[in-house]
């Protein structure tokens, strides 16, 4: 890809929701040397709304996809307010994936693409990187994904 991720977010028109901030003691992303460790976010709407629902009862398969997708909008947001440019992410190292789900839904791994696919657009190969994708049986809020990841930045 010859675009920087900042570019390739005007270029994919995406909205960025307002950064999130912690709802209990926490940081939303702590830096440390060269890594950016982000903290479990959620599916945060640009109206400051959150994606409520377990996947599997209240949500289809589609509908988990985009709200990890929007949980990824919303993790881009704290990355960028942190470390000011999105350009000064090297590359995705971990995702971890948490899909509020019916007890017998097992296409968590699908849910969790939506993240996935908009690091991929976002960074290109750099914003592929190990992942886990599970079902929980609640999360905070009743939110239908929670994703929390690690990133290699510019030190």
């Amino acid at each position: 890809m010859s675009s920087t991720p900042e570019k390739r977010v005007q270029e994919l028109h995406l909205t960025l929701p307002p950064a999130p901030k912690p709802v209990a003691v926490y940081k939303t992303a702590v830096k440390f040397g060269n890594l950016l460790f982000v903290s479990g976010h959620g599916p945060l709407k640009a109206d400051k709304t959150l994606i409520t629902g377990r996947v599997g009862k209240d949500l289809n398969t589609e509908q988990g996809k985009e709200a990890a997708r929007q949980t990824g909008l919303a993790i881009l947001a704290t990355i960028k307010e942190q470390l000011g440019s999105l350009d000064k992410v090297k590359k995705l190292l971990k995702t971890y994936g948490m899909v509020n789900c019916t007890d017998d839904y097992l296409d968590q791994p699908k849910v969790i693409n939506g993240f996935s696919e908009l690091m991929k657009d976002v960074f290109g190969e750099d914003g592929v990187g190990a992942r886990s994708a599970v079902g929980h049986n609640s999360l905070p809020g009743n939110i239908a994904v929670e994703i929390e990841c690690i990133f290699e930045v510019e030190a």
